[in-house]
């Protein structure tokens, strides 16, 4: 097909884009720019032309230079697009597109720290009575997996220093019992009776963790103390009180820990949502083959 009537296939699908969703200059420009391309890869072949296997080998060669499975994604969406509104217009009669799969994006890999990352975090805070706090706080959250939302909620009530375990709230006003082991233990008893009351300054508060008003800690108020006491440990990657959740169950996993006691312990409905999770268990199954395998 001649230049121009490339050209005029195109400009008609941008200008059915804008009088449909109106649509920015700039995301007109990307559906513009990528149909384009296609094109270009085409060479001789008209776009309206188009079979299914020139897609699929499209989607391949875009892949071998490297881009990523999302960017590969957002491509075929636009010639989805692109042929659906030519289908539309009686332009032609099946769309290669439409046996075509959008690669599978996944989630996103939950972002970690090492344990001798995690040592270096709980060991910045210092001896006074906010230090104390925030130390028990980050002891909690790393033994525990709660969410800091839940964390900041947690009241005294909900505090069983004789079991050793909390009783959490999650989402939905779901219930759950979470052990705090040893050490979040020991933090936090040292925080409830030598910071705690001189914070409180005699006032009144429900909530564990509290602030020198003696009001409750806010997510917001932890989320600036974590990011300070990861500039003191040295700590490069960016973190967030949410880090210290993933890195519970990242090193539980990693020291043999059952992907359904995970769950739990995290608070999640469908196991699905844990096994994002199982991607940090290589290295543990690495050991376990070097050292069990008899040609490990």
């Amino acid at each position: 097909m001649p230049i121009q009537a490339e050209n005029d296939v195109i400009a008609q699908f941008i200008d059915a884009l804008w009088m449909e969703d109106g649509l920015s200059d700039n995301t007109l420009s990307a559906y513009r720019t990528d149909i384009v391309m296609f094109d270009k890869w085409l060479g001789n072949t008209a776009l309206i032309e188009v079979e299914r296997s020139q897609v699929l080998d499209y989607l391949a060669y875009q892949s071998t230079l490297g881009k990523s499975v999302r960017s590969v994604a957002r491509l075929l969406s636009t010639l989805k697009r692109f042929y659906q509104y030519h289908l539309r217009e009686n332009h032609i009669e099946v769309s290669p597109c439409e046996l075509v799969d959008a690669p599978k994006l996944g989630k996103p890999l939950p972002k970690s720290l090492t344990e001798e990352e995690v040592d270096r975090l709980l060991a910045a805070p210092d001896k006074s009575d906010l230090g104390l706090r925030d130390r028990a706080m980050l002891e909690l959250l790393y033994a525990t997996g709660v969410r800091v939302t839940e964390l900041v909620a947690l009241e005294l009530t909900q505090v069983n220093q004789n079991q050793g375990v909390i009783r959490v709230m999650g989402k939905g006003s779901k219930e759950r019992l979470v052990p705090l082991g040893e050490a979040a233990q020991s933090c936090l008893e040292q925080y409830l009776l030598e910071s705690r009351p001189s914070l409180a300054k005699g006032q009144q508060c429900r909530q564990v963790f509290i602030t020198r008003r003696g009001t409750g800690m806010s997510r917001q108020a932890f989320w600036y103390a974590i990011k300070r006491y990861a500039r003191q440990a040295e700590i490069a990657s960016a973190i967030s009180p949410h880090t210290l959740r993933h890195a519970f169950a990242t090193h539980l996993l990693n020291h043999g820990a059952d992907l359904r006691v995970v769950q739990l312990l995290l608070g999640h409905t469908d196991l699905s949502t844990t096994q994002i999770y199982t991607h940090v268990a290589n290295e543990r199954l690495k050991n376990l083959h070097s050292e069990h395998h008899p040609r490990g």
